[in-house]
Formats: C-alpha cells, structure tokens, sequence
C-alpha cells in the first residue's frame, strides 16, 4: 500500500486529492494547519509547513508527498508572510523529503508562474518564467518551482502541475466570492471588454492529473524535473463563466462593463487602504486586486498537449459539467 502524503490536505484541492488518494487505496495523511478528519482512511495532522521539525516528522514513514500548501493572496501586502510559506515551506518539504529518503514529489504549482501581465494564447511549456514581477504570490510560486524541478535527481524525483482558476465542489475562494457579491447586489458590472480568454480547471480533472504524475514519476523517468500545463482546454472569457453560474442559480445577471483602467485604479486604492488600515488582509479574495484585474483584461489560455502525452491524460469533466456539478452543491446553501 503506498503510504501517501498532502500538504494543505483540508483545504479545497487538497481534500479533492487526499479522497482520490483513499479511493485508490492509499494510506493518507493530510497535513494543513488547521481542519478536521472528515473520513475515516484520511489521517489529519496539523503542521505548520514553516515548522521545518514538524513538517519532517510528518512525512517520515511516508513513500510520496503530494505538496499543494500554498499561501494564496495576489495583493501588495504581506509579503513575507507570502514567501515564508510559499517558498520557504517548499524548501522544508524538500528538506524533509531528502531527510526520510522520500522518492517522489509532486508540486501543485500555478499557471501564474509564466504570466507577466501580457496576453498568453495557447501557451505552452517552452514558455520562461515571468521576468516582470506581478505579485509576491506570482514571485514565490516561481521561486518555489524552480527549486524543486531543479532538486530532481537519481534520489528524488520531483514533478509539477499548474492549473488555472481552479473551480468545483467545495471552492471556498473563488465561487463564494462571486456568490456573495452576487446575493448582496454588487456583482452588477464585468471588467474589461468581455472578449479576453481564460482557462479554467475543474477540480477532479486537476487531482485526476496530479495522479497520473505520481504514477508516473521516478528518479530517472521522462516526467522527473518536468512541468506541465492542466487546465480543462476550454478557454473562454472569465465574466461568460460566471454568467453560466449566475444563470443556474437564479441570481441577477450581469448588466454593464467597468472600464480596465477604472477597475485598475479602483483596485490600487483598495489596496493601500487594506494593507495602511487594515494591515493587510489574509484570505480576503473580493476580486478587486491590480494582479486580478491585469489577469481579468488579458488572454491567458494554456496547451496541455504535454500533459495528455507525457502523463497520459486528458480533463474527464467538461466545463459545463464541471459547472453543473458545482452549481448542485451551491444550490442549497443559505444566501
């Protein structure tokens, strides 16, 4: 039985990954720092992945680490605590593996890391690493990237999955956001022209992927220090996404457009007036920061050719089913 383990185990993908590891047959443990078991053949520990000593104790005795912790928040604020976790826990799992002769890592990484606020068309992995800094978010998932492909050798191998906007059952970030504006009466206007590209991720096709790549990946294999692109390959405009959903729940469609440059500069002001008054809000995704509305007026849309390929998969969930099966779990919950 292969004894698997998932930073970031209770939260959204996270648990998505640590059901689909039981259901093979895993021994699994979820590592987060905090949540409850929710199953019986989930093990739940709570480790701080800054903890180098309690990350390491965690994952002795396991055969692969699935690291998917991550510290999401694309504002200009609270930068260190962004790279302590972002980069800083990457390099204490990576220690903690070389410490417990762990043989196989696989990183939940994003497709953010390539983006430099400009449009992507059907990027691919020949793609560099942004240049130009968007957010510390952005910045210290390609540091943590680089670190870890570049780790990969005859003891351990490591790999790397990047989604975009990952969506389905049990969202707390991105969907919940939008609902509640919705509900209160201010999700009224999109931002931009309403004809840039994006890619989606149903969630069960990500952890679908993440795998595929575990079952592939061995010191000395193809896929060992290789990333790859896995996203749903139905690029479509991010406000006809959240239309559908507004749609299937009955809820007010959207009427007008916001300008970029109004959304922009709304943006920025929200920003510094978080981070001087507030300190700087953790976990608070309300859409309006510079990093989201850039990525809300661009194309950014990927090729997961390499993935179907090297990994020998392909999304299962189309996005309107995928859209479907999420709308089922939201229908019900109090507005």
């Amino acid at each position: 039985m292969t004894r698997s383990l998932v930073t970031g185990g209770c939260g959204f993908v996270g648990r998505h990954l640590a059901d689909a590891l039981a259901d093979r047959g895993d021994e699994v443990t979820a590592v987060d720092v905090r949540g409850k078991a929710w199953r019986d053949d989930v093990a739940v520990q709570i480790v701080d992945i800054r903890d180098p000593d309690a990350i390491a104790d965690a994952i002795e005795g396991h055969d692969v680490v699935f690291h998917n912790a991550s510290l999401v928040h694309t504002r200009r604020s609270r930068e260190e605590d962004v790279w302590a976790v972002n980069l800083g826990g990457t390099d204490n799992v990576l220690a903690a593996c070389r410490k417990h002769g762990i043989r196989k890592l696989v990183y939940v990484s994003s497709a953010s890391v390539v983006y430099e606020g400009a449009d992507i068309q059907n990027g691919d992995e020949s793609l560099g690493y942004a240049r130009t800094s968007q957010a510390a978010y952005a910045d210290s998932k390609i540091a943590a990237e680089k670190k870890l492909l570049a780790q990969s050798d005859d003891a351990l191998a490591t790999c790397s999955i990047r989604p975009h906007v990952i969506f389905g059952p049990g969202d707390t970030r991105l969907l919940p956001a939008i609902l509640e504006r919705a509900r209160q009466g201010k999700m009224k206007f999109s931002v931009g022209n309403g004809t840039h590209l994006s890619d989606f991720t149903y969630v069960t096709n990500l952890t679908d992927a993440l795998l595929a790549a575990e079952e592939r990946l061995e010191p000395g294999s193809p896929i060992a220090g290789e990333a790859f692109f896995v996203t749903n390959g139905e690029p479509m405009p991010f406000f006809a996404f959240v239309s559908k959903v507004l749609a299937h729940l009955d809820l007010p469609p959207i009427r007008g457009r916001v300008p970029y440059f109004v959304a922009y500069s709304v943006a920025a002001a929200k920003e510094t007036w978080d981070t001087v008054v507030r300190g700087g809000t953790l976990n608070s995704e309300d859409g309006f920061s510079r990093f989201a509305v850039r990525y809300l007026c661009t194309h950014h849309y990927f090729d997961i050719g390499k993935a179907k390929r090297m990994l020998d998969w392909a999304p299962q969930v189309s996005l309107e089913d995928g859209i479907l099966r999420t709308v089922e779990t939201l229908r019900d919950e109090p507005s």
